[in-house]
Protein backbone atom coordinates (compact mmCIF):
# COMPACT_ATOMS: atom_id res chain seq x y z
CA UNK A 1 0.00 0.00 0.00
CA UNK A 2 3.04 2.30 0.21
CA UNK A 3 2.84 3.26 -3.46
CA UNK A 4 -0.88 4.05 -3.16
CA UNK A 5 -0.24 6.22 -0.10
CA UNK A 6 2.54 8.13 -1.85
CA UNK A 7 0.46 8.62 -4.98
CA UNK A 8 -2.70 9.89 -3.32
CA UNK A 9 -0.83 11.92 -0.68
CA UNK A 10 1.11 13.69 -3.44
CA UNK A 11 -2.03 14.47 -5.40
CA UNK A 12 -3.81 15.79 -2.30
CA UNK A 13 -0.89 17.82 -0.91
CA UNK A 14 -0.12 19.44 -4.27
CA UNK A 15 -3.63 19.37 -5.67
CA UNK A 16 -5.41 21.34 -2.95
CA UNK A 17 -3.27 24.49 -3.27
CA UNK A 18 -3.46 24.22 -7.07
CA UNK A 19 -7.27 24.03 -6.86
CA UNK A 20 -7.52 26.89 -4.36
CA UNK A 21 -5.49 29.13 -6.66
CA UNK A 22 -6.35 27.69 -10.07
CA UNK A 23 -10.14 27.49 -9.85
CA UNK A 24 -10.68 31.15 -8.88
CA UNK A 25 -8.08 32.15 -11.47
CA UNK A 26 -9.91 30.16 -14.15
CA UNK A 27 -13.23 31.72 -13.19
CA UNK A 28 -11.74 35.23 -13.27
CA UNK A 29 -9.80 34.86 -16.53
CA UNK A 30 -12.11 32.36 -18.27
CA UNK A 31 -8.97 30.37 -19.06
CA UNK A 32 -8.59 26.81 -17.77
CA UNK A 33 -5.17 26.43 -19.39
CA UNK A 34 -2.99 27.14 -16.32
CA UNK A 35 -5.05 24.89 -14.02
CA UNK A 36 -5.02 22.11 -16.61
CA UNK A 37 -1.23 22.31 -16.98
CA UNK A 38 -0.73 22.38 -13.21
CA UNK A 39 -3.00 19.35 -12.85
CA UNK A 40 -1.07 17.35 -15.45
CA UNK A 41 2.22 18.23 -13.77
CA UNK A 42 0.89 17.11 -10.38
CA UNK A 43 -0.35 13.84 -11.88
CA UNK A 44 3.08 13.17 -13.40
CA UNK A 45 4.88 13.92 -10.10
CA UNK A 46 2.59 11.57 -8.17
CA UNK A 47 3.10 8.73 -10.62
CA UNK A 48 6.86 9.18 -10.60
CA UNK A 49 7.10 9.20 -6.80
CA UNK A 50 4.90 6.08 -6.61
CA UNK A 51 7.35 4.20 -8.84
CA UNK A 52 5.10 4.11 -11.90
CA UNK A 53 7.24 4.37 -15.02
CA UNK A 54 5.79 5.15 -18.43
CA UNK A 55 7.04 3.97 -21.80
CA UNK A 56 5.10 5.61 -24.63
CA UNK A 57 5.65 5.60 -28.37
CA UNK A 58 3.89 7.37 -31.25
CA UNK A 59 3.58 5.83 -34.71
CA UNK A 60 3.81 9.39 -36.07
CA UNK A 61 3.76 12.86 -34.47
CA UNK A 62 0.21 14.27 -34.19
CA UNK A 63 -0.60 17.27 -36.36
CA UNK A 64 -0.83 20.25 -33.94
CA UNK A 65 -3.46 21.87 -36.17
CA UNK A 66 -5.89 18.96 -35.83
CA UNK A 67 -8.08 17.65 -33.02
CA UNK A 68 -8.18 13.91 -32.46
CA UNK A 69 -10.40 11.31 -30.85
CA UNK A 70 -8.15 9.00 -28.81
CA UNK A 71 -9.69 5.55 -28.30
CA UNK A 72 -7.97 3.28 -25.77
CA UNK A 73 -8.50 -0.06 -24.10
CA UNK A 74 -9.02 0.08 -20.32
CA UNK A 75 -7.45 -2.27 -17.77
CA UNK A 76 -6.95 -0.23 -14.57
CA UNK A 77 -7.96 2.89 -12.66
CA UNK A 78 -4.41 4.06 -13.31
CA UNK A 79 -5.10 4.35 -17.04
CA UNK A 80 -6.54 7.90 -17.04
CA UNK A 81 -3.73 9.50 -14.97
CA UNK A 82 -1.12 7.64 -16.99
CA UNK A 83 -2.62 8.56 -20.36
CA UNK A 84 -3.90 12.11 -19.92
CA UNK A 85 -0.53 13.87 -19.44
CA UNK A 86 0.73 12.24 -22.65
CA UNK A 87 -1.95 13.81 -24.84
CA UNK A 88 -0.97 16.95 -26.76
CA UNK A 89 -2.67 20.23 -25.82
CA UNK A 90 -5.99 20.18 -23.97
CA UNK A 91 -8.12 17.07 -23.82
CA UNK A 92 -11.57 16.20 -22.52
CA UNK A 93 -12.99 12.78 -21.74
CA UNK A 94 -16.21 10.88 -21.19
CA UNK A 95 -16.79 10.37 -17.43
CA UNK A 96 -19.59 8.88 -15.36
CA UNK A 97 -22.03 11.60 -14.36
CA UNK A 98 -21.76 10.52 -10.72
CA UNK A 99 -18.09 11.58 -10.66
CA UNK A 100 -19.14 15.11 -11.55
CA UNK A 101 -20.86 15.32 -8.14
CA UNK A 102 -17.66 14.82 -6.12
CA UNK A 103 -16.76 18.07 -4.31
CA UNK A 104 -13.84 20.02 -5.86
CA UNK A 105 -12.94 17.18 -8.27
CA UNK A 106 -16.35 17.24 -9.93
CA UNK A 107 -16.32 21.01 -10.21
CA UNK A 108 -12.86 20.85 -11.76
CA UNK A 109 -14.16 18.34 -14.30
CA UNK A 110 -16.99 20.69 -15.19
CA UNK A 111 -14.57 23.58 -15.67
CA UNK A 112 -12.39 21.31 -17.83
CA UNK A 113 -15.47 20.50 -19.96
CA UNK A 114 -15.43 16.78 -19.32
CA UNK A 115 -18.39 15.02 -20.88
CA UNK A 116 -20.88 13.39 -18.47
CA UNK A 117 -22.21 9.97 -19.43
CA UNK A 118 -25.31 8.28 -18.03
CA UNK A 119 -25.22 4.50 -17.74
CA UNK A 120 -29.00 4.16 -18.08
CA UNK A 121 -28.82 2.60 -21.53
CA UNK A 122 -31.23 5.12 -23.06
CA UNK A 123 -30.64 6.19 -26.66
CA UNK A 124 -31.45 9.78 -25.70
CA UNK A 125 -28.72 9.84 -23.05
CA UNK A 126 -26.15 8.46 -25.44
CA UNK A 127 -27.13 10.96 -28.14
CA UNK A 128 -26.83 13.84 -25.65
CA UNK A 129 -23.31 12.74 -24.68
CA UNK A 130 -22.25 12.48 -28.32
CA UNK A 131 -23.61 15.94 -29.09
CA UNK A 132 -21.80 17.41 -26.08
CA UNK A 133 -18.57 15.70 -27.16
CA UNK A 134 -18.97 17.08 -30.71
CA UNK A 135 -19.30 20.59 -29.29
CA UNK A 136 -16.24 20.16 -27.05
CA UNK A 137 -14.24 18.77 -29.98
CA UNK A 138 -15.24 21.71 -32.18
CA UNK A 139 -14.12 24.13 -29.46
CA UNK A 140 -10.53 22.90 -29.79
CA UNK A 141 -10.20 19.94 -27.41
CA UNK A 142 -9.05 16.42 -28.12
CA UNK A 143 -11.42 13.72 -26.87
CA UNK A 144 -10.32 10.65 -24.91
CA UNK A 145 -12.56 7.62 -24.58
CA UNK A 146 -11.92 4.21 -23.06
CA UNK A 147 -13.78 2.47 -25.79
CA UNK A 148 -14.79 -0.66 -23.88
CA UNK A 149 -16.85 1.51 -21.55
CA UNK A 150 -15.47 -0.05 -18.36
CA UNK A 151 -12.30 -1.68 -17.10
CA UNK A 152 -11.53 -5.20 -18.22
CA UNK A 153 -11.52 -7.50 -15.21
CA UNK A 154 -8.89 -9.88 -16.62
CA UNK A 155 -7.03 -7.51 -18.96
CA UNK A 156 -8.42 -9.03 -22.15
CA UNK A 157 -9.91 -6.74 -24.77
CA UNK A 158 -13.69 -6.47 -24.43
CA UNK A 159 -16.43 -5.57 -26.94
CA UNK A 160 -16.51 -1.88 -27.81
CA UNK A 161 -19.23 0.67 -27.09
CA UNK A 162 -20.77 2.41 -30.08
CA UNK A 163 -20.87 6.00 -28.79
CA UNK A 164 -17.31 7.04 -29.71
CA UNK A 165 -17.82 5.71 -33.22
CA UNK A 166 -21.02 7.71 -33.66
CA UNK A 167 -18.95 10.74 -32.64
CA UNK A 168 -16.17 9.92 -35.10
CA UNK A 169 -18.51 9.32 -38.03
CA UNK A 170 -20.56 12.44 -37.24
CA UNK A 171 -17.60 14.81 -36.87
CA UNK A 172 -15.11 13.19 -39.25
CA UNK A 173 -12.36 13.77 -36.67
CA UNK A 174 -9.35 11.48 -37.07
CA UNK A 175 -9.16 8.63 -34.57
CA UNK A 176 -5.92 7.59 -32.88
CA UNK A 177 -6.16 4.06 -31.43
CA UNK A 178 -4.21 3.60 -28.19
CA UNK A 179 -2.94 0.33 -26.73
CA UNK A 180 -2.21 0.17 -23.00
CA UNK A 181 -0.85 -2.61 -20.86
CA UNK A 182 1.14 -3.00 -17.66
CA UNK A 183 -1.27 -1.04 -15.47
CA UNK A 184 -3.47 -4.12 -15.08
CA UNK A 185 -0.86 -5.61 -12.71
CA UNK A 186 -0.15 -2.34 -10.89
CA UNK A 187 -3.73 -1.63 -9.81
CA UNK A 188 -6.21 -4.43 -10.32
CA UNK A 189 -9.94 -3.92 -10.71
CA UNK A 190 -11.66 -3.88 -7.33
CA UNK A 191 -8.47 -3.12 -5.38
CA UNK A 192 -6.95 0.09 -4.03
CA UNK A 193 -3.47 -1.46 -3.81
CA UNK A 194 -0.88 -0.02 -6.18
CA UNK A 195 2.40 -1.67 -7.12
CA UNK A 196 5.32 0.03 -8.87
CA UNK A 197 5.88 -1.00 -12.46
CA UNK A 198 5.95 0.13 -16.07
CA UNK A 199 2.98 1.21 -18.14
CA UNK A 200 3.34 0.65 -21.87
CA UNK A 201 1.38 2.91 -24.24
CA UNK A 202 1.37 2.80 -28.04
CA UNK A 203 -0.28 5.56 -30.08
CA UNK A 204 -1.10 4.17 -33.51
CA UNK A 205 -1.44 5.89 -36.87
CA UNK A 206 -4.54 8.08 -37.18
CA UNK A 207 -7.58 6.45 -38.79
CA UNK A 208 -9.87 8.64 -40.89
CA UNK A 209 -13.60 7.87 -40.53
CA UNK A 210 -14.21 8.96 -44.15
CA UNK A 211 -12.24 5.92 -45.30
CA UNK A 212 -14.90 3.56 -43.90
CA UNK A 213 -18.36 2.98 -45.28
CA UNK A 214 -19.98 2.10 -41.95
CA UNK A 215 -19.52 2.63 -38.23
CA UNK A 216 -18.94 -1.10 -37.84
CA UNK A 217 -16.09 -1.05 -40.35
CA UNK A 218 -14.45 1.80 -38.45
CA UNK A 219 -14.92 -0.09 -35.19
CA UNK A 220 -13.23 -3.18 -36.62
CA UNK A 221 -10.26 -1.12 -37.85
CA UNK A 222 -9.79 0.54 -34.45
CA UNK A 223 -10.07 -2.79 -32.65
CA UNK A 224 -7.44 -4.35 -34.91
CA UNK A 225 -5.08 -1.43 -34.28
CA UNK A 226 -5.49 -1.54 -30.50
CA UNK A 227 -5.08 -5.33 -30.43
CA UNK A 228 -1.89 -5.09 -32.49
CA UNK A 229 -0.17 -3.21 -29.66
CA UNK A 230 -1.17 -5.61 -26.88
CA UNK A 231 0.46 -8.83 -25.67
CA UNK A 232 -1.02 -11.95 -27.24
CA UNK A 233 -2.92 -12.96 -24.09
CA UNK A 234 -4.81 -9.65 -24.03
CA UNK A 235 -6.05 -9.89 -27.63
CA UNK A 236 -9.52 -11.25 -27.13
CA UNK A 237 -10.84 -11.77 -30.64
CA UNK A 238 -14.42 -10.74 -29.98
CA UNK A 239 -16.17 -8.84 -32.76
CA UNK A 240 -16.93 -5.18 -32.00
CA UNK A 241 -20.41 -4.53 -30.70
Amino acid sequence: MAAAFVLFATWIILGMPAALIGIPLALFTHDMGPLYRWSMAIVRVGLRLAGIRIEACWASPPDPSRRYIFLSNHVSNLDPPVLFPLLPGRASAFVKRSLMKIPVLGYGMQLAEFIPVDRDGRVESAAESVQTAARVLASGFHILSFVEGTRSRDGRLQPFKKGPFFLAMETGAPVIPVSMYGTESMMKKGSMKIFPGTAHIAFHEPILPRDYATREDLMDAVRAAIASGLPDWMRNEVPGS
